[in-house]
């Protein structure tokens, strides 16, 4: 099984998406597809996995020249795609999802329902996600949802597996297990077609690259044959360093206190999500909240942002005012904005215009004798954001989800900017976006915080926490476990405070 790309040409809306790439992928290795955001990676995937079916140039699978009219007509052939922006139907269960569309029936042409079980609680064990099929997809956090995907790719059997960005939302154990049934696969003759944006990873996993800068093939080798640095000059033709932030800031005023802050667990009477978690933010600080899958760190954000009124507790103050926050309303007028972990489910609304996801927040700002929205108003919004935070679109007109998952994340970032936050919550705000663009985020996270803003940022990424922030929080368990300083903070100290849980928090 061999997959080639021949001057494959792809354009939306006027903007050229990939321009005559080549590339040839290998069965029996990890083939890395690496390039910025916007560089044309998802387009590519979604052409060899049947989901965009109206392009020039040529797909040969196996030696032989392929057309898909649709998906199916892709799974056929087998070719199987792990997508970035997760494809799931949240009320249906595990089982359900992993076999939809593909159901198992006995000798009378009954769902099965017995054997479907069965070998979703199979797959799940190879994965080592331990969580019962039966359960819905809603009540799964963001990386188990992606253990499931990656369960449905692998009972199709299929010969060619795409991954696009698969370990974005997962723990290091589960990245272990992953690589664990890459390297199987690998074993099996499998294509793997890998993408991500973390180099330390794809050295880890990945035998070929492939680059992809500005919609055309860049380079592709072996990949021991390059370093990182060379990799990051031909994604970006520049090199890119972070250093550590070194700023003090406890002299400076107390923005936000958070003071006890608990969650019930939503189904576990007696057990608690988050457990009396009392910090400060400073004005101007960035702070890092770091811990691992289960930690709380998404609740504790959610819980801040008014998420839970009925199963949160503890007390909020802003500029030393205590204020009430039982409702996102509440917190968008007390001057706190989130920046949610899944963009395109909490984020966008990817069926509209850039325009009106950038403007959907402050609509009345908007309003023209308080009775109609101002064209002229939202278009010089939305151009001031499309300029400041440089988001590649063609027009604020442009259709948000033919866009990629960077210009996504900016249009969320901006949508909150326009609601000028004195607080704003990030949780993983650069997940599954490059090199460059993280580095765009990072400066206009700096800048922010440089005009007085306080900066809460979640990240499951230890050089991302220490690159950006002033001081790390850490969690496990629920418990706030350490404050760091930045200029003490190392990544081997960090992960023992995210390992060890207090029976006190601190």
């Amino acid at each position: 099984m061999m997959l080639q790309a021949k001057h494959i040409t792809k354009n939306f809306s006027g903007v050229t998406a990939l321009s005559a790439v080549d590339l040839t992928l290998y069965p029996g290795k990890v083939n890395a597809i690496i390039g910025e955001n916007g560089a044309g990676k998802s387009t590519l995937m979604k052409i060899f996995s049947g989901v965009l079916t109206q392009y020039d140039g040529e797909i040969v699978l196996n030696g032989k020249a392929v057309q898909f009219a649709n998906t199916r007509d892709a799974e056929a052939a087998g070719i199987a795609i792990i997508h970035q922006e997760l494809n799931l139907v949240p009320y249906l269960s595990v089982t359900e999802n992993i076999f939809l569309g593909r159901e198992l029936v006995n000798a009378l042409g009954i769902l099965d329902k017995k054997q479907m079980q069965q070998e979703a609680k199979a797959l799940l064990m190879k994965l080592g996600l331990d969580i019962h099929p039966d359960n819905k997809i809603a009540a799964l956090k963001v990386g188990q949802q992606q253990l499931v995907e990656i369960a449905k790719a692998l009972y199709t059997n299929a010969a060619v597996i795409i991954m696009d960005e698969p370990t974005s939302a997962i723990s290091d154990k589960e990245v272990d297990n992953l690589f664990s049934i890459i390297r199987q696969l690998k074993e099996e003759r499998k294509t793997i077609v890998y993408i991500s944006h973390k180099l330390k990873e794809l050295y880890a996993i990945a035998d070929t690259f492939v680059v992809l800068r500005d919609g055309k093939t860049v380079d592709a080798g072996d990949l021991k044959t390059v370093t990182q640095d060379e990799l990051i000059q031909k994604m970006t033709g520049r090199q890119l360093d972070f250093e550590k932030s070194g700023k003090a800031v406890n002299d400076t005023p107390v923005l936000l206190s958070v003071n006890n802050i608990s969650l019930r667990h939503p189904l576990f009477r007696f057990t608690n999500v988050v457990e009396g978690v009392s910090f400060n933010l400073h004005k101007g600080e960035i702070l890092g909240i770091y811990g691992l899958m289960g930690s709380g760190r998404t609740e504790l954000m959610e819980v801040v942002f008014g998420l839970h009124p009925k199963n949160g507790s503890g007390s909020i103050s802003v500029n030393g005012q205590t204020i009430k926050v039982k409702s996102p309303a509440q917190a968008i007028a007390a001057g706190i904005a989130l920046v949610p972990e899944d963009r395109k489910l909490h984020g966008l609304v990817v069926d509209q215009s850039v325009g009106s996801n950038i403007s959907i927040t402050v609509l009345r700002q908007l309003e023209r004798w308080g009775l109609v929205l101002s064209n002229r108003k939202e278009k010089a919004l939305t151009k001031n954001y499309i300029a400041q935070l440089g988001i590649k679109t063609a027009s604020e007109k442009t259709c948000t989800k033919n866009l990629s998952g960077g210009n996504q994340q900016k249009i969320v970032l901006a949508k909150w900017l326009a609601t000028k936050p004195q607080v704003l919550l990030m949780d993983e705000p650069t997940r599954g976006i490059d090199i460059k663009a993280k580095a765009e985020i990072y400066q206009l996270m700096k800048s922010l915080a440089a005009q007085g803003m306080g900066i809460i940022m979640v990240s499951s990424e230890l050089p991302e926490i220490l690159a950006v922030s002033d001081r790390v929080l850490v969690l496990c368990e629920g418990q706030l476990t350490a404050s760091i300083p930045i200029d003490e903070a190392t990544e081997a100290g960090i992960l023992k405070y995210a390992l060890h849980k207090k029976e006190t928090a601190a």
